[in-house]
């Protein structure tokens, strides 16, 4: 059964395209676009998305990702092609008897020409962590996988900015360990700094809160030496766990002395312990800190059964940790992350979108959904934590994390108000919120459609949609009143 709140009444806004679940890493990579297809698929038959403002996710243009990331790298990014493609093009156009070479292969030969009278090709390979490694494959469409995912993040950071929404939600974003010129942990373009960037052209301070198993090392890494953004992410932490960063004394640097926080975990803890925790912490620091804005990067690895984590948490449990942000009554940004075990990772993001908007679901798998058989074995929404695993934190190690935690907090400017010497420009040339004649309608180029060929382009209906967004995530339905 679906049940409401009071709270039903918040503007959400949700972004999808499509095309973001055809993406794939690879046979064997455990990270599966796939899910964020299935998460869709839940919300649009539970019918939460009649609730949404919907928009369709448009690509990040490359000038918006150099913001944050090296131009050298973004371009090599964006030009980047394996060696089973460089070999496909080169044996096409060479036993090509007519020495004409094909208009849609053209550019992808004169990028391999360039690329192949560069001799450091491969050392940029290593310097970039793109293709060398299991962790970070190549994958056709990888740079437009990696604009899509930054645009909506960039999007839901606008519509936050311009009032069009109190809760803005990406699940295909949350790619928290992509650094500045280096690819890692799965990940290549960090929407989630894009994003903040963009609320910081506003906003004097924002919070992220980061619940993946996993540290949140690229978005620490960002705001190290900052006091305008707090980065806090409970993770599983020791014995070689990927990344191996966040350990509780690593608080940050200079001016930003503090304001990065790390909840380190040992495996098992389940929802009581976790819940206990991140209550007492993250309450203390809203109130330190006193945010304009929350983005939470909602990693669904730290449910129990997932194929990387060692965590047990429930979808419920999970679910909490946005209520409980809910309450605080701050703009809030909701962006995907981390999860293996992908019919969990779908249940965990639909049931929080319904969360957001007040509806809390708990109800059989729709038996139409058209990934019905990727739940078989067990078709609810909620499913059990596994049994009889050994919980490794203590409650008096918890409490130690807490008071230290605490400690730090004490050393902080209540609600500080330096700002950055250089505020970051926006990533919309035409925006400009000091400006009350501007239309921001137009300026987003937002439009909205039937809700017929709402159902098209989001994927109830079965028939093939290509549409292309190059500049504004356009609004393709509004919440029903």
């Amino acid at each position: 059964m679906i049940q409401a709140d009071s709270d039903s009444s918040r503007r959400v806004a949700y972004f999808y395209n499509r095309l973001i679940g055809k993406f794939h890493y690879g046979k064997e990579h455990p990270m599966k676009p796939k899910r964020i297809a299935m998460a869709h698929s839940l919300i649009v038959n539970f019918g939460l998305y009649r609730s949404l403002d919907v928009y369709l996710i448009r690509e990040a243009q490359l000038e918006e990702l150099k913001k944050f990331h090296d131009p050298e790298y973004v371009t090599y990014l964006s030009q980047y092609m394996s060696d089973n493609k460089v070999n496909f093009v080169k044996e096409y156009c060479s036993t090509n008897n007519d020495g004409v070479i094909p208009e849609n292969l053209l550019e992808e030969y004169r990028l391999i020409t360039k690329w192949s009278q560069n001799k450091s090709t491969k050392n940029l390979n290593a310097e970039y962590k793109v293709g060398d490694s299991a962790d970070n494959p190549t994958f056709s469409g990888l740079f437009s996988y990696c604009q899509f995912s930054a645009g909506a993040s960039i999007d839901c950071a606008h519509t936050i900015l311009t009032g069009q929404a109190d809760i803005a939600i990406n699940w295909s974003g949350g790619l928290h360990h992509a650094k500045k010129k280096e690819a890692a942990g799965f990940c290549y373009i960090n929407d989630i700094v894009l994003c903040i960037l963009e609320l910081l052209r506003i906003y004097v301070r924002v919070l992220y809160v980061d619940i993946d198993c996993h540290h949140g090392d690229g978005v620490e890494e960002a705001f190290y030496l900052t006091n305008r953004v707090m980065t806090l992410s409970f993770h599983q932490y020791g014995d070689d766990f990927f990344p191996g960063t966040g350990q509780l004394n690593s608080v940050g640097l200079g001016v930003g002395r503090y304001y990065a926080v790390n909840v380190p975990l040992k495996p098992g803890i389940s929802d009581g312990p976790y819940l206990d925790l991140f209550k007492k912490v993250t309450s203390r620091v809203m109130e330190t800190f006193r945010p304009d804005c929350v983005v939470v990067q909602c990693g669904a690895d730290s449910l129990s059964l997932d194929r990387l984590g060692a965590l047990n948490l429930s979808i419920k449990g999970h679910g909490q940790c946005i209520t409980y942000m809910k309450q605080f009554g701050v703009p809030l940004i909701l962006l995907g992350g981390g999860g293996y075990t992908i019919q969990n990772v779908s249940r965990c993001w639909a049931y929080e979108t319904g969360l957001c908007l007040g509806q809390n679901i708990d109800e059989p798998i729709p038996t139409n959904d058209v990934y019905y058989k990727n739940y078989s074995g067990d078709f609810h929404l909620h499913f059990p934590i596994q049994e009889n695993v050994e919980n490794k934190n203590k409650a008096e190690d918890l409490n130690k994390i807490v008071s230290q935690v605490y400690d730090h907090l004490k050393n902080l400017e209540n609600a500080p108000g330096i700002h950055f010497h250089d505020v970051p420009y926006s990533f919309y040339p035409n925006m400009d919120l000091e400006n009350e004649d501007d239309n921001k309608i137009n300026m987003d180029q937002k439009q909205e459609i039937s809700l017929s060929e709402l159902e098209q382009e989001i994927g109830v209906s079965d028939e093939a949609n290509a549409i292309s967004v190059n500049s504004g995530s356009r609004k393709i339905h509004s919440k029903e009143v």
